[in-house]
């Protein structure tokens, strides 16, 4: 009688970056003042990529072209961007 594999074990999951994150939130926040209630809307408006887009507010990896990118959308600077996140 053949034994039953084991499934495979989950992955541990990934802690995300807390700098990587407080640049997520401070984009959703943006975005929000902006009057965008969703991001997909704010994405499709400025030519982004909406799953770029919520990845960025969700705190995952991303190019520094996309944030540029993004930031153009939000008419700011990196200098401006920054400045209130520690």
């Amino acid at each position: 009688m053949k034994k039953k594999a084991n499934p495979p074990a989950k992955a541990p999951a990934k802690t995300l970056d807390p700098r990587i994150l407080a640049i997520g939130n401070k984009l959703k926040k943006l975005r929000i003042k902006k009057g965008y209630p969703a991001y997909d809307y704010f994405a499709f408006d400025h030519n982004i990529s909406r799953v770029l887009y919520w990845r960025m507010e969700k705190g995952t990896n991303f190019t520094i072209g996309s944030f540029l990118k993004v930031l153009k959308a939000h008419n700011l600077s990196m200098k401006d961007f920054f400045k209130d996140i520690k």
